[in-house]
Parts: structure tokens; sequence; C-alpha cells
């Protein structure tokens, strides 16, 4: 079974580099040298960003099990994680608003940097505070970078399309290539040089610094329209009115937390979905491989950003329909494979299967991100999108949370078909949010034919 692990890295990335080399005029965009200077600084930025974030990701657990900690203390610091994330988000999403974006993103790099600090020391209660820093930073990381990004692009008279191509290219890289070079190297810290579990965090923290000193001397600072003048509770009112009076806002956000609330789940749920004896599998392959399925994700993305049609709105709803059934793998293999009982061992048949679907999900996943976020780009308001981008994330915290505090309480094909059925919720308020962004294309229409009886239907 070994070689089933590298049959699929090595098919997906075949897949991969032939989607990148084949790229033709239709799929590539046309910009100009000064979008291009700006694009590859935020990418830049961006990625030593999503390094300092990515080397922690898989020592966490590790790292305060080695200190002695079970697993009933470990689930309530990540509780504490993203509970702060949930309390905290809301307002540093509006102080980025008033204060500035590039302040906020300068705020995540200190605050990140302190919470890597913290893990030199065993002390729970300090432990405790660094997951709090830990949350706080998480919601400027998903908030602050991309609020700033849509404000300078416009404030630089680029085209509206091109912030696509940025998407695709930040999630590309962001979120698979520095992923899975991030966990080589800190394997390569902690296994090979035998430094330690605090080794990965003192390498993001020296990311993050490195990326700050960049966003000094380079970015400019860009604020919420109007934001300056406004309090606090004035900007939540401003929010909160905004999801409320506009259901394209509401309904982009209730999609957002149903797909990531599911995401989250995954990947507390994938390790003992593929090993549910205690079967031997590499685990740091296997995030790779996801991570690569990933970047084909993304890949798909910027070919379907790159053209006038399918819209985002139409071709998400297949990609959350796909992402659904992938879900469901666990549940159909369970009825449809007899489970063995041998303990330890390779992968099972059945975890073969599921492998499979877990990477066509993560494939989901890299077509997701730039996808909303090209969709947020157009719906959120300008003068308080990390307000609202924060409040998002609020029933996304909330879910996360209760699912972490019980976790053992259901089977896991249980928390599998939830998350199924999430995706697929998901996938109808897709299409209503593509029916209503619809109709002002169909009224504008409407009132050309009454002028002129030969006009023809305005595209997609």
């Amino acid at each position: 079974m070994e070689l089933f692990y590298f049959v699929v890295f090595g098919a997906l990335g075949a897949v991969v580099a032939t989607l990148e080399l084949s790229k033709t005029s239709k799929d590539r965009i046309n910009t100009s040298p000064a979008f291009n200077s700006f694009k590859n600084n935020y990418l830049l930025v961006y990625s030593l960003m999503m390094a300092g974030d990515w080397l922690q990701g898989p020592y966490v657990y590790y790292l305060y099990s080695t200190y002695g900690f079970g697993k009933g203390e470990i689930g309530q610091l990540f509780i504490a994680g993203f509970g702060s994330s949930m309390l905290f988000g809301t307002i540093v999403g509006s102080l980025a608003d008033k204060q500035g974006r590039r302040r906020a993103c300068v705020t995540y790099c200190i605050t990140y940097i302190l919470s890597c600090i913290t893990k030199h020391s065993p002390e729970y209660k300090v432990l405790m505070i660094g997951r709090v820093l830990g949350g706080i930073a998480t919601s400027l990381l998903f908030s602050a970078f991309e609020s700033w990004l849509v404000a300078e692009h416009n404030k630089r008279g680029f085209e509206q399309q091109w912030l696509s191509l940025t998407f695709s290219k930040a999630i590309f890289l962001g979120n698979g290539l520095i992923a899975i070079l991030s966990g080589l190297f800190g394997n390569l810290l902690v296994g090979s040089l035998s430094l330690g579990p605090v080794a990965p965090f003192d390498a993001a923290a020296c990311f993050l610094a490195i990326g700050m000193a960049i966003i000094l001397s380079s970015w400019t600072e860009n604020y919420g329209y109007a934001s300056e003048n406004k309090d606090l509770l004035t900007q939540f009112r401003g929010a909160a009115v905004a999801i409320a009076s506009d259901e394209k806002i509401a309904l982009l956000g209730a999609i957002q937390s149903l797909f990531e609330g599911s995401m989250y789940t995954f990947v507390f749920l994938w390790t003992p979905a593929l090993s549910p004896n205690d079967e031997e599998i590499p685990h740091g392959f296997i995030f790779a491989t996801f991570m690569l399925a990933s970047m084909l994700g993304s890949s798909l993305a910027s070919r379907l950003m790159a053209r006038s049609s399918p819209r985002v709105e139409s071709y998400m709803q297949i990609v959350f329909v796909i992402s659904s059934v992938s879900l469901m793998l666990p549940i159909i293999t369970n009825f449809l494979v007899a489970p063995s009982k041998v303990k330890g061992g390779s992968i099972s048949f059945a975890g073969c299967l599921q492998l499979l679907g877990f990477c066509t999900f993560e494939a989901c996943v890299g077509i997701f991100w730039p996808s909303i976020m090209k969709m947020r780009s157009q719906y959120i308001p300008e003068e308080a999108r990390s307000t609202i981008m924060n409040f998002f994330r609020i029933p996304l915290n909330i879910f996360v949370c209760i699912v972490l505090y019980n976790v053992n309480a259901f089977p896991i094909t249980v928390m599998f078909g939830m998350c199924s059925i999430f995706l697929f919720v998901a996938s109808i308020l897709q299409r209503r949010l593509m029916a209503i962004s619809d109709k002002p294309k169909m009224e504008s229409w409407t009132a050309m034919k009454e002028r002129d009886p030969e006009a023809e239907p305005l595209n997609n």
C-alpha cells in the first residue's frame, strides 16, 4: 500500500504541472508591469505570512503533549484559540477598518511572534495566553491582508478582473506550495536536525519578522471609507445592518461559515478516518498530498476566473456538491467495505478510497478560497470590509468550538455526514446567490429591450 501514496502524489503533481504549463491566452489575463510589481510584492508578503502559520500547525499538539498535557487540557487550549478568534475577531476587524489595514497587518506579525515566544514555556497559563494571541492573529490573517489588497488594488486604478489573478496565485503559493515546503522544513528542523518541537515556532517568528519589515518598507496605509471618524459601536452596527439589509452579503456569510466549518472539522477527522485501527500512515506525506490537491484546485480556479463564463456564482454550486459527495465517502465505505479488525498494519482498501475522496475535497478547497475572495470583493462594502469578514467568522468559530468539545461524543461517520449536509446546504445557498445577483442584469436588459426591441441579453 505504500506505493499507493506515491502514485497519488505523483498523479496530482503531474496534473498540476500540466495545468500550469498548458495555459493558453484564454486562460491568462493580460496585465500591466505596474500591477505585476504590486502583485509580486503582495504575494511575497502573503507567502511569508502563511509560512509563519503553516510551520506551526503540525507541531502545536505535539509540543503540548511533550510538555505533559493530556488530551483534555490540549483540547481546552485549542478551544481557547478559536474562542479568542470569535470574541476578538470583530473588534480587531473594526480596528483594521478604523486605524488602517497596513497597521493591522503589522499587528498580526507582532501578535503571532509573541504567540510563538510563549511556546518556550511549559506553563499552562503562558501557553493559554499564547493561544489567545494566536486566535487574534488568525482573525487578522484572514481579514486585514485581503482588505488591504482590495482597497489598494482599487486605489491604484487596476482593473477589477486582475484581482482574481492575485487571489488565485496567493492560494496556489500560500495555501499550496508554501504549506508543502513548510512541512518539509519543519520536519528537517525537528527530525533531521533534532532541534526540538519549539524550533518550527522560532522559524515561524523569523519569517513573520521578515514579512513585517517588507510591509513597513513598501506598503502604504488604507482605511475603510469614512471609518476613521466612527467609533467601534457604530462600525459594528453598520456591519450588522449591511449583512441584514443585503441578502447577497448574508448569503455569502452563511456559505463561507458552512464551508469553512466543514473544512476545519475535516482537519480533526481525516487522521482517525484513515487509521481507525491504528494503521501506520505517513501523516506528513498525506498532508503534502492534500496541499498538492489544493494547488490543483487553485490552478483550476485561475483558469475559470480568467474567463467571462462560467461565472464564480455558477461553478461554485458544482464545487459545493462535489465537496459534499467527497465527504460522504467514509459513510459509504463503512457500509460497502467490511471494516478490518486487525490492529496496526498499512492503510486499508477503504482508507485508500477515502484518501482519494479527501484529495477531491482538498481540490475543492483550492477552488473555494480564490472564488470566495472574488465574491467578497464584489459584494462586501469597502467601508466595513474587515469588520464584516470577521462577523462571518463568528458562527464558524462557535461551530468549531462545539465540534472540538464534543469530538468524542459522536461516531466519526455522523460527523462526516453533518459536514456533507452543510456543504450541500451551501450549494443551495450558492444557487440563491446566483439568482439574486442576476436580477439587476435582467432588469437592465428588460429596460434596454423596451427602448430597443432588437437588443441582445447581457453576457455573463
